[in-house]
């Protein structure tokens, strides 16, 4: 039995979220995506770099497993692995807006409708590296994973394991350490409320990461979401009743079937919520990607890489179709129609 009513319970509860959370950020990282991070910092002083996503789930798939209580340093040496093929994900989480080098109108536009997005790449010891790099401002990490945060992206995203890459102290990395429990701790609840009344950790989340996904417009398969808890099950098992009870949920469990203890009075209001956000998903990133055709540095670059990698057409990109990406699109879909890329195969 759960009993989140009593004090001690409940910090005992949110020291463990923030233990197996401190665990999972300085996890082992291939100094190649260390290197990476600290190439695309360059002389800039963000407050860290967050490493997420397909190629950091693909490492928690070759990497052994860490003891929930123990912790490496950020950075630390790993097993390197080719992720040459891979486009990275990272976040760039700044103290102020002018903390990051780009233009005025980039910056405006961020503050307004984060984040930014940026391609990168780098040559790193001797391979091609590739990431899309999301900026956040530490106000804009701390809003966003609140639970009545009415934009779900960045709670959602982070409240999947995470490596912090690179981190410019130690102040800076608590106050990350923080953004990230809070998220945790907000998927959780949104879990609860919103998932069944009583079953195991897994329905919870698959239920949760299935709203959240058809709440954005992602292409990828209806699969996806139970992707996301593939290996990683006995993580989001102990996450879930953790964050309940550091949460002071009333929660019981019996073996793995888990009650969050919410009355139907809590439920019913909180899918009204739900519904609003939901509404709210699908526009606020229509408007992100049209802020993208504007301010997605790097952007012809990775459609480049992108569109060769699929067609086996290598496109030179010139210093002008890498200013005005826009302009220079019909004469890319022309070479493409003349390579044959759009034929029907027999």
């Amino acid at each position: 039995m759960i009993n989140s009513t009593r004090p001690g319970l409940s910090l005992n509860a949110a020291g463990a979220v923030a233990d197996t959370l401190v665990a999972e950020l300085t996890r082992p990282t291939p100094p190649s995506v260390a290197r990476f991070a600290a190439a695309i910092v360059g002389a800039a002083r963000p407050l860290g770099v967050l490493f997420y996503g397909s190629a950091a789930r693909l490492l928690d798939d070759t990497l052994p497993e860490q003891d929930s209580g123990a912790t490496v340093g950020v950075g630390s040496t790993a097993d390197d692995a080719d992720l040459s093929d891979s486009v990275l994900d990272f976040y760039v989480i700044v103290e102020r807006q002018r903390d990051w080098p780009r233009g005025r109108v980039a910056r405006i536009a961020n503050a307004l409708l984060p984040p930014n997005v940026e391609y990168h790449e780098r040559s790193i010891d001797g391979r091609v590296m590739r990431a899309k790099v999301a900026i956040l401002s530490l106000a804009q990490f701390r809003r966003l994973t609140r639970p009545d945060a009415f934009d779900t992206t960045v709670w959602a995203r982070f409240s999947q394991p995470a490596r912090l890459v690179w981190v410019r102290d130690a102040t800076a990395a608590d106050a990350i350490l923080r953004c990230v429990v809070r998220a945790v701790a907000t998927a959780a609840l949104w879990a609860a409320k919103l998932g069944p009344e009583r079953g195991d950790a897994e329905r919870y989340w698959l239920g949760l990461f299935e709203r959240t996904y058809a709440a954005e417009l992602r292409v990828e398969s209806s699969r996806r979401p139970a992707s996301l808890l593939g290996g990683a099950e006995a993580r989001y098992r102990r996450l879930l009743p953790l964050c309940w009870l550091a949460g002071n949920l009333p929660a019981s469990a019996d073996g793995a079937m888990l009650d969050p203890g919410l009355p139907t009075a809590m439920r019913s209001p909180a899918s009204r919520r739900w519904r609003v956000r939901a509404g709210m998903g699908r526009p606020l990133n229509v408007a992100r990607l049209i802020k993208a055709s504007f301010t997605f540095a790097g952007g012809a670059r990775y459609l480049v890489w992108k569109i060769s990698r699929h067609t086996g057409v290598a496109l030179t990109l010139t210093p002008f179709a890498e200013r005005h990406p826009l302009l220079a699109a019909p004469g890319v879909v022309i070479r493409l129609m003349r390579a044959g890329v759009f034929r029907r195969k027999a």
